[in-house]
């Protein structure tokens, strides 16, 4: 029988409360859905996020400031793309601000918004939403358990209750 680790380290399982802030607006919270479970050290979330928790304990509450580069990236103008309408999905309201799924060449899915609607063409943004915006983090850890064979192997925390 091993005992829970102390300490959030790689591989360790860390469930976290937290709200995130950008420009003084609360944009997600835990308080929505419940405390977060993330496999740490495996990218799962913002890496200055990540970074500032290690070596924590349960009951530790930090306030982190994250900049674009170690959150979700500077915004870069080239990854925006002129599309003709017709290669929008009719069930997708063409208006600005609708974020859309589309599969690029390889039949990955990428995740863009509608930022402009031309006559003919509709421009797409695939930065993150979040990009080269500044994160605030206000984070509590609440719990810490050793990962499961399973969950190392898959890269991520499994919910429990939730099927694998």
């Amino acid at each position: 029988m091993t005992t829970d680790p102390t300490t959030v380290a790689d591989n360790v399982v860390v469930e976290i409360e937290y709200t995130l802030i950008v420009d003084s607006e609360v944009l997600d919270s835990s308080n929505d859905e419940g405390p977060l479970e993330y496999l740490h050290g495996h990218d799962n979330i913002v890496p200055g996020l990540e970074k500032a928790l290690a070596g924590k304990k349960v009951g530790d509450s930090l306030q982190v400031t994250v900049s674009p580069e170690e959150g979700y990236g500077e915004y870069d103008e080239e990854a925006t793309a002129h599309v003709p309408r017709e290669e929008i999905p009719a069930e997708v309201p063409l208006e600005e601000g609708v974020e859309i799924i589309m599969e690029d060449d390889d039949g990955e899915e990428l995740s863009a918004v509608i930022v402009w609607v031309g006559a003919d063409e509709v421009k797409l943004d695939f930065n993150h939403p979040l990009a080269g915006r500044e994160l605030e983090f206000e984070v509590k850890v609440v719990g810490l358990r050793e990962a499961t064979e399973e969950e190392l192997e898959h890269g991520h925390a499994h919910m429990e209750g939730h099927a694998h």
